[in-house]
C-alpha cells in the first residue's frame, strides 16, 4: 500500500515540510497551524423511541414527503388535492386547451402508427394470438391516462416483457397444443404482475426495484435483444419448425438445422424490408426532426408488404401470413383467470418477473422524459398506475404492458403535451379493431419479424458498456455477467444473475468499505487522503485514519483488522525512515453514518488493544445517530475528555498542546 512520504517534522514548532523531491521547506508556525478553539461534541436532541421509529419510517417510505401540499389547507382544498394526488387527470384537465389537443392528436396518431404493428408483433413474441397485442394497446393506455403522472409515456406491449413471458410459460405449457390454457396463464400472469406492481406502489416499496442497477440492466437488455432478434430468424427465413428454447446455441442450431425450410422469396422480401426499417431508424437518429420517418415506417411496411403478398399470392407460395383476426372490442376475460390448479405457481412466478421488468422499464422511461421537460414523476404513483392498468387489462384480454422507450421517444419528439396522446392512440387502435381487422389477413410474418428486430436493436447500448469499462470495471463485470447469463443460460436466470450481481456489489461495498490515511494540507485545517492529495503531509506522532462507511456487524471485523494493519504499516515506515513513533491514533468518523452494537464493540476492542500498546485512541466528528449510540453504550466514559473531538484539526491541536505542556 503506497503512502505519501511527505511529513511535517515538527508540528508544535515551525513545520518542516519534506517534499517528494527531497527539498525541505520551513513553514512558520502561524501558517502551519493557527490556534484552534476546542468545541464540545454535542448529543442530538433527545427523542422517544416512538419518535425515532416514526422519523425512520418516514425517511424510508416517504422521503419525498408527498403530503406536504395538504398542510394548512381547508377540507375542500384537501379533497381536491386528494383527487389530484390519486387521479392526476384532475390536475391537468381543468387547464387543458385546444392548442394542447392539437399537439396531442398529432403525437397520438404518430405513435398509433407504431403501436399497431408493434402490438401484433410483440404478441407473437409472447406466443399469444396477434389480436391480444392490439387489445393490449387499447384498454391499458386509457387507464394510464387517468392514473399516470408522466406526460410522455406511451403505453403498450414491450419486447422484453413479451419475450420473458413467452419463455417462462412455454417451458411448461405448449402454446400450440394447449392454446386456451396458455392464454389463461398469460392473463393470470398479467394479473399477478399488476397486483405486485400496485402493491409495491401502495406500500411505497419502490426502492426494492433499485436492486436492478443500470449496469446489470444494460447487459440484460442487450442479451435479451440478441435472443429476440435471433428468434425472429424463424419468420425472416420462413422456417416452420423452430426451437422454443431461448439460448444462443440452440437458436442458432435450429436456424441451420432447418436449412431445407428456408424460403428464398421470404428471405429476399424480409431482408429488404428489414434494411428499409433500419435505414429509416438511422435517418431519425441522425436527424431528430425527421422522427416521423421511423415512426411511420413500420405501419407503412405492413401495408406495403400486405399489398405485395396479395399481388403475388398466386405466384409465390409458402409465405406465412397472420391470417384471420377477429373484429370487435376486447372481450372480458375475468372468467379466464387461472387461480387454482398445478400451473398457478408458474403464473405467479411469471407475473412477478415480468412485473419487475416492465416496472423498471416504465419508470425509467417516464423519468427520462420528465427530466428533459423539467417535471417530476412520482415513482410510487407510477407503480400503482401501471399495476392497476395491468390488473384491469388482465380482465379485458390484455397481457403485460408498460411504457415503451421507442414509442415514448416518438411521442416526445412528436410534441406530446399530456397523456391525451395515449387516448388518441387508443382511439386509433379502437378504429382498427372495429373496422380494419380483415386488412391484416395477408400481412406476412416476415414483416413482423423485421419490425421486432428493428425495435430491439435499440436496446443494445454498446456505448454504455464502453463507458462502464472506462469508469467502473466492477460495473462492467456485472454488465457482462447478466449479458452472458441471458445468452447462454436463460432469460429468467439471466435476470436472476443480474439481481444477484447487483446485490453482491452492494454487499462488497458494505463488507469491505474504503479506509484511508489522512494528512494535513499545510496552512489549513483540512485533512485529506494522502494518496489523493500529494500536498498533504503526515503529522508526526499521529496516525489519522478515515472509515468511509457505516460500521455494522457485516464489516466490523474487517475494519478492526484494517486499522491494525494501517498501524503496523505506519510503524514499519517509521522504523525504516527513522521518524517519530506513533503516540495517537485518530479515527475520523465523518463518513460513518451509522453504527450498531457490533460496531460499538469493535471501537471498544480497538481502544483496549491500542491502550495495551501505549497508543492513545481518539474519535473525531461522529454524526448524531452514531454519537447517540456511543453515549447510550457508555463507551465514551472510557475515552475520557481527550478522547472525543469535533474535528480532526481540533484533536491534533489539543493533544499536541497537552504533550507540549507535559514536563
Amino acid at each position: 500500500m503506497g503512502i505519501n512520504s511527505n511529513r511535517v517534522e515538527n508540528f508544535s514548532g515551525p513545520a518542516c515540510l519534506k517534499t517528494t523531491t527531497g527539498t525541505v521547506v520551513t513553514i512558520p508556525l502561524d501558517m502551519a497551524m493557527p490556534p484552534l478553539q476546542v468545541h464540545k461534541v454535542a448529543l442530538p436532541q433527545p427523542r422517544t423511541t416512538v419518535q425515532k421509529l416514526r422519523h425512520r419510517l418516514s425517511e424510508i417510505f416517504f422521503p419525498d414527503d408527498p403530503l406536504h401540499k395538504f398542510k394548512n389547507q381547508t377540507w375542500y382544498r384537501k379533497l381536491v388535492l386528494g383527487l389530484q394526488f390519486f387521479f392526476p387527470i384532475f390536475q391537468w384537465a381543468p387547464n387543458y386547451s385546444f392548442k394542447l389537443l392539437k399537439s396531442d392528436v398529432i403525437s397520438g396518431l404518430t405513435i398509433a402508427s407504431l403501436a399497431i404493428p408493434q402490438g401484433i408483433s410483440y404478441a407473437k413474441l409472447a406466443n399469444l394470438p396477434p389480436i391480444v397485442g392490439l387489445y393490449s394497446s387499447f384498454i391499458p393506455p386509457l387507464i394510464y391516462s387517468v392514473l399516470g403522472s408522466s406526460k410522455h409515456l406511451a403505453v403498450g406491449p414491450v419486447s422484453i416483457a413479451s419475450l420473458v413471458m413467452g419463455t417462462m410459460l412455454s417451458e411448461s405449457v405448449s402454446y400450440s397444443e394447449e392454446p386456451i390454457l396458455y392464454l389463461q396463464l398469460a392473463l393470470t400472469a398479467t394479473f399477478f404482475a399488476g397486483l405486485f406492481q400496485a402493491s409495491l406502489g401502495f406500500l411505497r416499496l419502490g426502492f426494492s426495484i433499485d436492486f436492478l442497477s443500470k449496469a446489470t440492466l444494460v447487459g440484460f437488455m442487450a442479451g435479451a435483444a440478441v435472443i429476440v432478434a435471433l428468434q425472429q430468424l424463424k419468420g425472416l427465413f420462413g422456417i416452420v419448425h423452430f426451437t422454443n428454447k431461448m439460448q444462443l446455441i440452440p437458436v442458432l442450431s435450429s436456424v441451420f438445422h432447418h436449412r431445407d425450410e428456408w424460403s428464398w422469396q421470404t428471405i429476399v422480401m424480409g431482408v429488404s424490408f428489414l434494411v428499409l426499417l433500419l435505414t429509416t431508424r438511422q435517418i431519425s437518429i441522425r436527424k431528430p426532426k425527421l422522427f416521423w420517418v421511423s415512426a411511420a415506417a413500420p405501419l407503412a411496411s405492413v401495408i406495403l408488404s400486405t399489398i405485395l403478398i396479395v399481388c403475388l399470392k398466386s405466384k409465390v407460395h409458402g409465405i406465412q401470413t397472420i391470417g384471420h383476426l377477429p373484429k370487435g372490442l376486447n372481450p372480458p376475460s375475468l372468467n379466464m383467470l387461472y387461480f387454482h390448479g398445478p400451473h398457478l405457481a408458474l403464473s405467479m412466478k411469471t407475473g412477478i418477473v415480468t412485473g419487475i421488468l416492465s416496472l423498471t422499464e416504465g419508470i425509467a422511461v417516464g423519468r427520462t422524459f420528465a427530466t428533459l421537460k423539467n417535471y417530476q414523476v412520482d415513482g410510487n404513483k407510477e407503480m400503482m398506475a401501471i399495476g392497476l392498468m395491468n390488473m384491469a387489462g388482465s380482465c379485458s384480454s390484455c397481457y403485460v404492458t408498460t411504457g415503451s422507450f421507442s414509442r415514448s421517444a416518438v411521442n416526445y419528439n412528436a410534441g406530446a403535451q399530456t397523456v391525451v396522446s395515449n387516448i388518441i392512440m387508443a382511439t386509433a387502435v379502437l378504429v382498427t379493431l372495429l373496422f380494419l381487422m380483415p386488412l391484416f389477413y395477408y400481412t406476412p410474418s416476415f414483416i413482423l419479424a423485421a419490425i421486432i428486430i428493428t425495435a430491439v436493436i435499440g436496446l443494445i447500448d454498446y456505448w454504455a458498456a464502453i463507458r462502464l469499462w472506462k469508469v467502473d470495471k466492477l460495473d462492467f463485470l456485472a454488465c457482462m455477467c447478466s449479458f452472458l447469463g441471458v445468452l447462454f443460460i436463460s432469460v429468467p436466470l439471466g435476470l436472476a444473475i443480474a439481481i444477484g450481481v447487483s446485490i453482491f456489489k452492494i454487499l462488497l461495498h458494505i463488507t469491505r468499505p474504503n479506509t484511508a490515511v489522512l494528512g494535513n494540507i499545510p496552512s489549513t485545517q483540512i485533512y485529506q487522503n494522502l494518496n489523493r492529495y500529494r500536498e498533504a503531509v503526515r503529522v508526526p506522532s499521529f496516525l489519522i485514519l478515515s472509515v468511509e462507511a457505516p460500521i455494522y456487524f457485516a464489516n466490523s471485523t474487517y475494519i478492526q483488522e484494517r486499522i491494525l494493519r494501517w498501524i503496523r504499516e505506519e510503524e514499519e515506515w517509521i522504523e525504516t525512515n527513522n521518524r517519530n513513533s506513533i503516540k495517537c491514533v485518530i479515527l475520523d468518523m465523518t463518513a460513518v453514518t451509522a453504527i450498531d452494537t457490533s460496531g460499538i464493540d469493535t471501537i471498544k476492542e480497538l481502544r483496549k488493544l491500542l491502550e495495551k500498546r501505549s497508543l492513545k485512541f481518539v474519535l473525531a466528528n461522529p454524526v448524531g445517530s452514531v454519537m447517540e449510540k456511543l453515549h447510550q453504550s457508555n463507551i465514551l466514559e472510557s475515552f475520557g475528555l481527550e478522547g472525543l473531538y469535533l474535528t480532526v484539526g481540533e484533536a491534533v491541536a489539543d493533544i499536541s498542546s497537552l504533550w507540549k505542556a507535559q514536563p
